[in-house]
């Protein structure tokens, strides 16, 4: 463990803990305390006060010095104007560190950003680590240690999953979830506003910690952008699920609001494609967030397939899941007619074989039917998780029935050797007594409902490990601004571009159609009109002399009666493409996360059904193809309606190049578009292209 990482030892399992600025009169106080009490933490507790006195039935010292012991851990609850002070007193206690509870810096802006910065710089001196300041803790669960300002129930055994989360409100509003769901939890930390460590680093802890099994993050920003990727990574490496949910739009995005990719990608889409990129499962609520990181925490992979097995004692139940299941990308593998007939052999006579699989009210009268059910379903090789829906009761009745069920369930999921849980209907608390009796049977038990646990399963099942980031190209020494340009830099940079010919005037322009010897399309070609169609600044389908020196008279005055103080360069001529679908290839440069790339439909689609794909760059032609794929319209890419496939293997490859293309235009580009890029079964070309400038 490196010297910077034993502070946050120091305070995630300290021997001794110093209450600084306790008081009856403290709400926090009293709570903190308490819980030190319930907990039944082993260590030296210090109450501190300046006036010195009775606090919470015992002495306190006036300071941390005066205690005349070692104090590995302080919570701070003293006003802002104090902390200064305090983290002296601190220094000459030789504490290695504290959590700050107090609010009023960042959170309020400017000046109380300087004042942070003020207790940050003096901690530092110091040699103390902080959490905070604006938090409301931290707890290590396993060792019984808590430094929270907010009443906490006695640890739950087995624990699995550490949260940690920005919030100390939603971090303790996480616990209390967590509680319900009887799901256990080795740490939580509260980072609030970040003075010092953050959430990266405690990341980095936890991986090396043997009692977390998950992490679960609550995110608000990230501060720390290549040491968050380095912990997660860290993690990954030491079998630990990061599951992530993450809130708050970034306002750099907005340099890119010129270009259409800015308002299509913006922050949040560009986080997710970290997520991807790093094997992060993201979630949407506290509820997913909680059942996600609980069932990755007992879910182990790798996992046999990337299908799901369900079973119930009701049909209505199998037509729920099986809609559920189609909304969250779950693969329910339907039964081989090998599978189906092993299957009838060991159902009831009115039972269908099927996944999802109705057992019927038989397995009332025999439950060891669920045993045999489950077993086999198993068998089928695309199978990686089998479940079961049924609600463990708080008790097991007097005839010893859900012990029997239960019994059934677990040697079924046993012999079927794929990884396996029991989830409630529906969301619901779970009793400590039910827990009991599920894992006495042998079962894992998640009360997150059918609707979550399916949620939590599509993404468990289609996350992947971390991959690697890719070499950057070389810088490219030039920098394209003219539509022309741009395709001619694309052109060299080994992207598909169609042919084109820039003409000055009527005659140059006639010339250049008669060359290509085809229908042609003219566009105005100029760097301050990026929207051409808006203007009138496009002819399409034009053949023959006479419509070409009209259309280009035509385009260059409505150019200039549009926009007259434009620098318009002339006419672009290029050959009249029929046929194929458009697409658009968009790249943006955010400030924390780098150079990202977005795919979708192009032309006028690409606004009106903002269908898109996003991932960072540099990227890969397998990354490009999983980005065609997401795409809603992705039908249209395989021959919708008669109309021929387009080569999608072709438009990976030029997805790359355009992409390889914005990483050698270096940081100083905003963002490089291709609107459209046409695709179809033997062309993959780049009608028209855009470069805007940090400038």
């Amino acid at each position: 463990m490196t010297h910077e990482l034993e502070g946050l030892a120091a305070l995630l399992s300290p021997r001794s803990i110093a209450l600084v600025g306790a008081t009856d009169r403290s709400i926090w106080s009293l709570a903190a305390y308490e819980n030190l009490r319930r907990f039944g933490f082993e260590g030296r507790v210090h109450l501190v006060n300046p006036k010195g006195g009775v606090v919470h039935g015992r002495e306190a010292a006036t300071s941390c010095a005066a205690v005349g012991e070692e104090i590995d851990a302080a919570l701070l609850m003293v006003p802002e104007a104090r902390l200064i002070e305090a983290i002296a007193d601190l220094k000459a206690a030789k504490v290695r560190g504290a959590v700050v509870l107090s609010s009023g810096f960042a959170e309020l802006g400017a000046e109380g950003a300087a004042r942070q910065r003020s207790v940050a710089e003096a901690a530092r001196a110091a040699g103390v680590r902080l959490i905070g300041p604006n938090c409301l803790g931290l707890v290590n669960f396993t060792a019984r240690a808590p430094i929270w300002t907010v009443a906490l129930r006695r640890p739950l055994p087995n624990p699995t999953i550490a949260i940690v989360s920005q919030s100390g409100a939603v971090g303790g509003q996480l616990w209390n979830f967590a509680y319900q769901q009887r799901v256990g939890v080795t740490h939580l930390v509260s980072t609030g506003n970040e003075a010092d460590i953050h959430v990266a680093e405690v990341i980095d802890y936890l991986a090396q910690q043997p009692e977390p099994r998950a992490i679960a993050l609550f995110l608000e920003t990230v501060r720390d952008p290549e040491r968050f990727k380095a912990a997660v990574r860290a993690a990954h490496a030491a079998g630990k699920p990061v599951v992530v949910l993450k809130i708050g739009a970034s306002e750099a995005t907005a340099r890119a609001a010129q270009a259409h990719t800015g308002s299509l990608v913006g922050n949040d889409r560009i986080f997710s494609a970290l997520c991807r990129r790093l094997g992060v499962i993201r979630v949407r609520s506290v509820e997913e967030l909680m059942v996600t990181a609980d069932l990755a925490s007992r879910l182990k992979g790798p996992f046999a397939g990337r299908g799901l097995a369900l079973a119930a004692m009701s049909g209505g139940m199998c037509e729920i899941a099986t809609d559920q299941a189609e909304e969250d990308d779950v693969l329910l593998p339907a039964p081989t007619p090998e599978l189906a007939a092993a299957l009838r052999g060991v159902l009831s006579d009115f039972a269908t074989p099927a996944n999802p699989l109705d057992v019927t009210g038989a397995a009332m009268l025999e439950p060891d039917l669920m045993r045999r059910a489950l077993a086999t379903l198993a068998t089928d090789s695309r199978i990686g998780v089998t479940t079961f829906v049924f609600d463990i009761p708080a008790q097991d009745d007097q005839h010893g029935t859900v012990r029997r069920f239960l019994t059934s369930i677990s040697q079924g999921f046993a012999e079927g050797g794929k990884a396996s849980f029991v989830t409630s209907h529906a969301l619901a608390a779970v009793s400590a007594e039910a827990r009991a009796l599920a894992e006495a049977c042998g079962v894992l038990y998640s009360g997150g409902g059918l609707r979550h646990c399916l949620t939590a399963l599509g993404r468990i099942l289609s996350a992947s490990p971390p991959r690697e980031e890719g070499a950057a190209p070389r810088l490219a020494e030039e920098t394209p601004r003219t539509e022309r340009e741009t395709l001619d830099y694309l052109g060299r940079m080994g992207a598909p571009v169609i042919p084109a010919t820039l003409a000055c005037t009527r005659a140059e322009a006639v010339g250049a159609a008669r060359a290509l010897d085809a229908p042609v399309v003219l566009k105005i070609a100029s760097r301050d009109i990026q929207h051409k169609t808006e203007i009138g600044g496009v002819a399409l389908n034009l053949i023959g002399d006479d419509a070409v020196g009209a259309a280009f008279d035509a385009i260059l005055a409505r150019a200039r009666a549009a926009m007259p103080d434009a620098r318009i360069d002339g006419v672009i001529v290029s050959p009249m493409r029929a046929g194929g679908v458009e697409m658009f290839v968009g790249t943006m440069r955010d400030p924390q996360w780098g150079a990202a790339i977005a795919v979708g439909l192009g032309g006028v689609w690409v606004e009106a059904l903002k269908d898109t794909s996003t991932r960072l760059l540099p990227l890969t032609e397998d990354d490009a193809l999983e980005m065609l794929q997401e795409l809603r319209g992705a039908a249209l890419l395989d021959g919708f309606r008669g109309a021929p496939p387009v080569d999608r293997m072709a438009l990976a490859r030029a997805i790359v190049a355009i992409g390889n293309a914005a990483l050698a235009l270096g940081p100083t580009l905003v963002s490089l578009e291709v609107n459209p890029l046409l695709a179809s079964a033997d062309r993959v070309e780049a009608l028209d292209g855009l470069a805007v400038w940090d400038d």
